[in-house]
């Protein structure tokens, strides 16, 4: 959809090059301007849609206190043997 916003903004500024009437070329470049806006925040919304986190690759609760208490305990092993002479 935001692709059609793309194509009648470039539309709106084909006709603004060729009238030559000046409230038309207002109008044309105001409408191109406010086109070319609508497509990229169009663009914008539809990769940030697409780029969504995967909620079953969340890590529960449970899970994240044992991989800390994992990372603690090999941190304590890593110190207690630099600590061995």
């Amino acid at each position: 959809m935001h692709w059609l916003f793309l194509l009648l903004a470039v539309a709106a500024m084909a006709l603004a090059f060729l009238t030559t009437s000046m409230a038309v070329l207002a109008g044309c470049l105001l409408a191109a301007l406010v086109l070319f806006v609508a497509w990229v925040l169009g663009l914008y919304q539809a990769r940030v849609a697409g780029s969504d986190r995967d909620a079953t690759m969340m890590v529960d609760p449970a899970e994240l206190r044992r991989l800390r208490e994992l990372a603690q305990a090999r941190k304590q092993e890593r110190d207690d043997a630099g600590d061995a002479p």
